[in-house]
Order: structure tokens, then C-alpha cells, then sequence
């Protein structure tokens, strides 16, 4: 019988094998072009989605992107059918995640989407490249489909690990591409350790 501390070792293994098996393709820099595109040049703005685990998920990504130069909000796919949908806007991206690659209400927001606009572009973050809104998104990114370390094999861990992983990626890249400054950071950051820090390097 292992010990806790040798299965803590087993499981930082797997989530790491997991991150290092995310497949790397065309698709991240599709993704980031997109991105770049609808909101840095067109003004538009990039609209985050996903239930459950995924949601958390997503909404994280949005306030990264948001302190990083891009405007982004997350749509709680639920509330989409009861109004908030409206938050959707000319020139918006949304960026979906769902593990499964079917998750009902996302494929629903999808088909709202649409309605409201049928220009509307997406990406998909998901583990399932086989899946409905993998073949509908304008750029399908898999996390690689790893196995969940949870001792059931159930829970979301493993799988939201490559996701939030993936969602780092997205932000980096887009920094990239775009530019962004210590300074246009520093602007967004005024409280805490980090608008000190940001100020503190604008200075030098």
C-alpha cells in the first residue's frame, strides 16, 4: 500500500503529463489571430462560457484577458436564455469550454448566438475534437482528453488543469501579438502588490 505522500507524488506526475500532452497545433495561433482580430483591432470583445467546473474555468480566463488588454466578460450559459444574452455585441468572440464537447447548454448558447447574430465566430476549448461544437467552432483547441486523477475518475481535476492551462497560452500569445506594455499593465492595476510593482517598474 503507497503511501499519502508517494500518491501525492503519482498525481503531481499525471497533471503534469497531462499539461505536457495538450497537442500543440495550428489551432492556438488560429485562436490567438481570432482573438487579436474581433477585439484588439475590430473593438469588439471576447465573451467566456462554460457550466460547472468548465464555468469557473472560463470566468477566470475572462479576468485574465481583462487585465491583460482585452475586454472580456463571462456568459453564464444559463442566464443567457433569460436575457443575458443581450451582453453580445457587433464584432464579439466567444470562447466555450465544455469538457465533453456536448454540453447542452453550451451547444443551446451556441444556437442563441446565432440567432442574435449569425456571423458570430467561436472557439472551443474542449476534450472531445470528435464532438458537435468542436466541428461547429470557427477554432477547435483539445486539452488531449487526459484522464481525470480523481479517484473515481469523475470529477473535473485533470481535464480543468489543461484547460486553465490553455487559457494561460491564449493570454500570453495575445500579449504578444499585441504588444502590450508594462505600462498599459500598470493602468489596470492600481491596488495590491501588483499595481505597486507595475508602477514601480514604470518608473525605471
Amino acid at each position: 500500500m503507497t503511501s499519502m505522500i508517494e500518491d501525492i507524488h503519482r498525481l503531481l506526475q499525471q497533471e503534469a503529463q497531462a499539461v505536457l500532452h495538450i497537442p500543440v497545433s495550428a489551432a492556438f495561433e488560429q485562436a490567438v489571430n481570432l482573438i487579436v482580430e474581433q477585439v484588439h483591432f475590430r473593438k469588439g470583445k471576447l465573451v467566456t462560457s462554460g457550466m460547472g467546473k468548465a464555468g469557473q474555468i472560463a470566468m477566470n480566463i475572462a479576468t485574465t484577458f481583462c487585465s491583460t488588454g482585452i475586454p472580456a466578460v463571462f456568459l453564464h450559459p444559463s442566464e443567457a436564455q433569460h436575457g443575458d444574452l443581450g451582453v453580445l455585441q457587433e464584432n464579439d468572440l466567444l470562447l466555450l469550454i465544455s469538457n465533453s464537447g456536448k454540453t447542452r447548454e453550451i451547444v443551446e448558447l451556441t444556437q442563441l448566438a446565432h440567432n442574435l447574430n449569425p456571423a458570430l465566430k467561436f472557439i472551443v476549448i474542449t476534450g472531445n475534437a470528435d464532438s458537435p461544437l468542436a466541428h461547429k467552432a470557427n477554432v477547435c483547441i483539445s486539452t488531449g482528453n487526459p484522464r481525470e486523477v480523481c479517484a473515481l475518475e469523475m470529477t473535473p481535476t485533470t481535464s480543468t488543469t489543461a484547460m486553465t492551462v490553455i487559457g494561460d497560452i491564449l493570454v500570453v500569445q495575445t500579449m504578444k501579438q499585441t504588444g502590450y506594455t508594462i505600462e498599459e499593465y500598470s493602468k489596470r492595476h492600481h491596488g495590491g502588490y501588483l499595481g505597486e510593482k507595475s508602477r514601480k517598474l514604470c518608473e525605471k
